[in-house]
């Protein structure tokens, strides 16, 4: 019978990899701030159109403008934090389901032992089983 477990894969930082987060935080948060001023521009053009009501349009502009703008604070908490860890630090990445072969006479401990995968500079180093 198979089961289907979760796996826990952990990235250790390294300087590489910490050049590679940093520069995927800065570009998403760079997407971000150009989706901002993007549909600030939409609403003064919208807003000149009058096709819609201006509370309605402003209300809902700016919600979407909002949400961009709390993903913006995230992303620079983030890099703040990046900067903070020290290099060797193991950080979260993903979790994945794996498929497990269980068979009469098993020991049924093994296969609730939670097991993470540890990568670095994406070459796995160590599969843990807790």
């Amino acid at each position: 019978m198979k089961l289907i477990q979760t796996v826990v894969v952990k990235q250790v930082l390294t300087e590489t990899g910490k050049d590679k987060l940093l520069t995927n935080y800065e570009t998403k948060k760079f997407q971000l701030q150009k989706e901002s001023d993007q549909l600030k521009f939409e609403m003064k053009k919208q807003e000149k159109m009058k096709k819609f009501p201006p509370e309605l349009l402003k209300k809902q502009f700016e919600k979407e403008i909002m949400v961009r703008n709390e993903k913006i604070k995230l992303l620079d908490f983030h890099i703040e934090q990046l900067h903070i860890l020290p290099i060797g630090s193991e950080l979260k990445e993903s979790e994945h389901e794996a498929l497990v072969d269980v068979n009469v006479g098993d020991s049924w401990d093994d296969f609730i032992v939670e097991k993470t995968i540890v990568v670095k500079d994406g070459i796995v180093v160590e599969i843990r089983e807790r």
